[in-house]
């Protein structure tokens, strides 16, 4: 193969080849370098430049931020990076000042974990894996405004990161004015009276602690007590997704369990109800949106109190409060609070009758709770609420008043119920709710029913198999001497028996939120330290910004403490925790030095990711987040986007209820208290697919190289060895992950992202397949043949108008690929341009310069480096990068001629070439003086015509 490539070579010195293709693609990424080429200019500011282009109407255009790992890019990786590449290079031809470049989301566990295999620094590590991956990103002609890039490592982000932490914080929700407000705002109101200190004291007369705890109920951003997903045998808090479904963790295997321990919240439920309503305003996927809205999870329904003895009252939200007279007894999730503070309901001694089954043999209510919140908290939360066979759960001891009937019911807790979802406490009403029912029967509890079976099944839920639920039923069994709910429907059952609650102070109509507010701490050390110091009595501060960026310290040793695994009594130690120079400092924070105590948690990966938009526009503003002007220039709102933001966000599907709802809320924060005008961070999103390759596993299961298995017959061997097949994931850990450094090293930059673009639709997942690579090399290939001389090198244009058929199908690609462009239909544009070039090549001769000039112009989002080359070729000074897009000429657009189907009695009797502008009166003419027309019809009457021009005569006769 390699004396026939170097034959033609010879005989074709000038072709194009992967050699001349990578020499092509280097020199013109040294040029677009040198000379600024993909600089986009501010309205004002550092980076304002050419006042023209920042006149032009403006794109914003953004891909999700990618984490430089150390194993590289596989050619998976850049998909959603060429395309967006090509859709700003076409904005850009179309007249737009384009805002495209790349930065990198760069703290995180693999970085941290990697230190502590190996003692090298998470920053070296990460640097290293940034300059590889830039290197690569580079290689492909990505046309990004280097100057906008950054990493959420570099202190001058995160300082400002910090300083958004610190307006939440330092911030409280208005619910009557529906937004955040300064948190001195609400303290001047405690002040002054015109606001209600909680419990009706005295602000004034509260201790720096009192104040500070009920603040801390309305900081936007609060440290409380949360459950948390503790896992000793790593020393740290797990997130959801590290927990396997059988409560182990996914690194190391280890138990995790539930445990409270003290951390950062974001109280993202106070935004729950914008963040559904802004959703409509968006251009998202329909199915990203319904991701968020089932994640929020809004749901109308009752609060309810059930009084517990002279202790208070166990709180229930339910949306079937109209089954109440139903609630046989009550649930409380293991974790609430009520079982474990200073309002605790277990008494000190079974009541007298009490079941066996009920204390699960333990001689006392402290002890049977105690044994069950243990066994609890060695579940996932998914364990929990699957449909297992075996319903758990034990009796507290306590009873509780159903509010409605006067009955005593007993208070249970069980892991079905969960304190992530309303008040973690639930009224059983086992008759018409299929897990009440199950845990029912295993513990033996009474059962009614209060909404009327469809069926024959009666109305003794004794003798049923499973409950019955319907919204459809009326109410039966529901009445007191001070209202009935007999006979009614649903929804009326629901708004009588709520109003009767509200009228008498122990419940009233509500609205819950599946969503919880956001766990915002992480006990690891490479991530953002928290601007915030505890004095000596505990209480909260934070820094002023002239203390940002509070910088990491450097220490030896970066991981957490672990523990016996099983000891789910241990508490995390953080990496920080243990410099004490850093942790212990004396500070002046305006009234004095004094000692402070700084937060040793670190923010979650997630923090630098929720405003990295906005970097982008103001990348070396140290004095504001970003200048106000440039915001709205960039993302103001404007027609068509009423709440702002970037114009095209292209990532993947799996960030639908982490990243992107975070971004979300942290823009309406910024935008409530003024310094930012989008309320949305992105108004378009695109969820590009996943691009497969086969994976290969031996007998064991285990996967072998893709790239060393050979196909015979329809089977695939490896080394000898039958191996089977299946599509999947592409990644270094199945050995079939291929570099876009091996493509562009055989074929050259261009024909990888030709490849990447003309697999399928964008939105589509697609396999990988190398050889079918080559088919785009050689679309190049004819594309440079129809214009470069192989022997010569020289340019073959002639300065001769085209011929007709050549204009036409030169125009009808210029609109078609045009019309693709901004639908992001790259496949098919590419299948367009390949159609035109096959025209061109077939024509023969030299191709007209204007032809040839446009050929280039087409291709030039796509194949920027090659479209370059030729550009200059023909002659051209200025890069093609901002040249104008092609224009498609209407009159070459619109076919010559259009058949025209002639029908009698529904028929096909002629067709007739006609124009396509031709009225319906010269169609009707022309159709009955056909002869053929004439013929069929024999002299029968015309009865009547109908026309549709151009493409259809129906005639009726006889």
């Amino acid at each position: 193969m390699t004396e026939i490539n170097t034959a033609a070579e010879t005989a074709a010195p000038h072709r194009y080849t992967a050699a001349m293709a990578a020499d092509i693609e280097a020199r013109w990424q040294d040029a677009w370098d040198a000379e600024g080429t993909y600089e986009a200019p501010n309205p004002t500011g550092d980076l304002a430049g050419d006042a023209a282009v920042a006149a032009r109407p403006k794109k914003f255009i953004m891909d999700m931020f990618p984490y430089p790992s150390g194993a590289g890019l596989h050619v998976g990786h850049p998909l959603g990076y060429i395309a967006t590449d090509v859709f700003a290079r076409h904005a850009r031809m179309t007249g737009h000042n384009v805002l495209h470049t790349l930065g990198f989301d760069a703290f995180g566990l693999p970085a941290e974990q990697y230190a502590v295999q190996t003692g090298t620094h998470p920053r070296v590590s990460t640097e290293a894996n940034m300059e590889n991956m830039k290197a690569q990103l580079r290689r492909l002609g990505l046309g990004h405004d280097k100057r906008r890039s950054f990493a959420t490592i570099d202190p001058e982000y995160y300082k400002w990161t910090q300083w958004i932490f610190l307006q939440i914080f330092n911030s409280w929700y208005d619910d009557e004015a529906k937004h955040a407000r300064p948190i001195a705002e609400l303290v001047e109101r405690f002040e002054n009276g015109t606001r209600e200190v909680p419990g009706g004291r005295d602000w004034n007369a509260l201790s720096a602690v009192e104040r500070a705890d009920v603040l801390g109920e309305y900081r936007l951003a609060y440290a409380s007590d949360a459950p948390v997903n503790w896992c000793p045998g790593l020393g740290t808090v797990l997130a959801n997704e590290e927990v396997t479904a059988d409560g182990r963790s996914e690194r190391g295997n280890f138990p995790v369990f539930k445990a409270k321990l003290r951390q950062w919240n974001m109280r993202i439920t106070a935004y729950a109800d914008r963040l559904l309503d802004d959703l409509d305003a968006l251009d998202w996927p329909e199915a990203i949106k319904l991701q968020q809205r089932n994640w929020i999870g809004r749901s109308e329904g009752a609060r309810v109190d059930f009084q517990v003895g002279d202790t208070g009252a166990i709180t229930v939200f339910t949306t079937r409060q109209d089954t109440l007279f139903g609630a046989t007894y009550m649930v409380l999730a293991p974790e609430h609070p009520l079982v474990d503070g200073a309002a605790k309901i277990v008494p000190a001694a079974w009541p007298e009758g009490t079941r066996e089954v009920w204390t699960g043999g333990h001689a006392t209510p402290a002890e049977a709770v105690d044994a069950y919140r243990k066994q609890a908290a060695a579940k996932s939360d998914v364990e929990r609420q699957a449909d297992a066979k075996e319903k758990t759960g034990v009796f507290t001891g306590a009873y509780a008043t159903n509010p409605v009937s006067g009955e005593q019911v007993p208070v249970f807790i069980a892991d079905y119920v969960l304190m992530g979802y309303g008040t973690g406490a639930i009224m059983a009403v086992p008759a018409h709710d299929a897990r009440d029912f199950a845990f029912a029967r295993a513990f033996e509890l009474p059962m009614r029913c209060v909404v009327e079976p469809s069926d024959d099944r009666g109305t003794d839920p004794s003798t049923w198999d499973d409950a019955f639920g319907s919204y459809e039923a009326k109410l039966i069994n529901s009445s007191n001497e001070d209202v009935t709910l007999d006979g009614l429907g649903v929804v009326e059952a629901k708004e009588r028996i709520t109003a009767w609650l509200a009228d008498r102070g122990i419940g009233e109509g509500t609205v819950n939120f599946r969503l919880r507010d956001w766990l915002f701490s992480r006990q690891r050390y490479w991530g953002e330290p928290f601007p915030i110091v505890y004095d000596e009595d505990g209480v909260a501060h934070s820094l002023p910004e002239s203390m940002l960026p509070l910088e990491l310290p450097e220490v030896e040793d970066y991981s957490p403490r672990t523990f016996d695994p099983d000891d789910a009594d241990t508490q995390p130690e953080t990496p920080l925790s243990r410099n004490e120079d850093w942790v212990n400092v004396t500070l002046d924070l305006g009234d004095g030095p004094k000692k402070y105590r700084r937060e040793t948690n670190t923010m979650p990966n997630w923090a630098g990711s929720c405003w990295y938009e906005l970097r982008y526009l103001d990348p070396h503003n140290s004095e504001k987040l970003v200048d106000p002007a440039i915001e709205q220039y960039w993302m103001g709102p404007r027609e068509g986007m009423p709440t702002g933001g970037v114009d095209l966000y292209v990532g993947g599907a799996e960030h639908a209820v982490l990243h992107l709802l975070y971004a979300r809320f942290w823009s309406k924060i910024l935008f409530d208290l003024g310094h930012i005008s989008s309320a949305e961070p992105f108004h378009k999103l695109y969820n590009q697919g996943m691009i497969q390759a086969f994976v290969y596993r031996d007998a064991r299961g285990i996967a072998v190289p893709a790239a060393e298995v050979e196909e015979r017959d329809g089977a695939f061997y490896y080394q000898g060895e039958k191996v089977s097949r299946v599509l999947g994931k592409m990644g270094k850990s199945l050995k079939n992950a291929v570099t876009p450094d091996e493509i562009c090293s055989e074929y050259g930059a261009d024909t990888l992202r030709l490849y990447e673009m003309a697999m399928g639709p964008l939105d589509v997942s697609r396999p990988w397949d190398t050889r079918a690579v080559v088919g785009q090399y050689r679309l190049l290939q004819r594309l440079w043949r129809n214009i470069v001389d192989e022997t010569t090198g020289e340019v073959t244009v002639v300065d001769e108008p085209a011929d007709e058929d050549t204009l036409r199908a030169l125009h009808k690609a210029i609109d078609g690929v045009s019309q693709d462009m901004v639908a992001m239909r790259f496949n098919t544009a590419i299948a367009k341009i390949t159609e035109l070039n096959n025209h061109l090549t077939k024509s023969g001769g030299a191709l007209s310069r204007p032809v040839a000039e446009q050929l280039v112009l087409l291709a030039a989002p796509l194949a920027p480096h090659i479209a370059e080359e030729l550009w200059h070729r023909l002659g051209h000074t200025g890069s093609v990068v901002h040249q104008d897009f092609p224009v498609a000429d209407p009159a070459y657009v619109v076919d010559e001629t259009v058949t025209c189907v002639v029908q009698i009695k529904g028929k096909v009797k002629a067709r007739l070439e006609v124009s396509p502008s031709i009225t319906d009166a010269d169609l009707e003419a022309l159709a009955l003086a056909d002869p053929a027309v004439v013929g069929a019809l024999g002299g029968a009457e015309i009865r009547k015509v109908i026309v549709r021009a151009p493409k259809l005569v129906n005639i009726v006769a006889g």
